[in-house]
């Protein structure tokens, strides 16, 4: 069993910052394996946010928050963070943490390539 663990999510003004964490665990979580950040708006499906690779060295980002928004991880805390600047209204969202279960050699930002899923982390941004 694996367990994704959002935290940080919570209310900005435009033009501000926040930091998603999300925390991997379970006794069959492989650290080797690509994560991702997606996040659904009201009414809207859910969107591809973020990816990184194992080691942080790979990353990929949606057109919509490529410049303001950065991926990272942590691969001995089994640990995937999003920093997030310049944050606009359409940015508001439940932003949810992923993780593959197979490993890949290309970042993906197909829903459907990711096995792991956490219960999601309001950010709502106030003009």
């Amino acid at each position: 069993q694996v367990q994704l663990v959002e935290s940080g999510g919570g209310l900005v003004q435009v033009g501000g910052s926040l930091r998603l964490s999300c925390a991997a665990s379970g006794r069959t979580f492989n650290r080797n394996v690509n994560m991702g950040w997606f996040r659904q708006a009201p009414g809207k499906e859910r969107e591809f946010v973020a990816a990184v690779n194992w080691n942080g060295g790979s990353t990929r980002y949606a057109d919509s928050v490529a410049g303001r928004f950065t991926i990272s991880r942590d691969y001995a805390k089994s640990t995937v963070y999003l920093q997030m600047s310049t944050l606009k209204p359409e940015d508001t969202a439940v932003y949810y943490c992923a993780a593959e279960r197979t490993i890949f050699i290309r970042l993906s930002e197909n829903a459907a390539r990711y096995d792991y899923w956490g219960q999601g982390t309001q950010v709502t941004v106030s003009s």
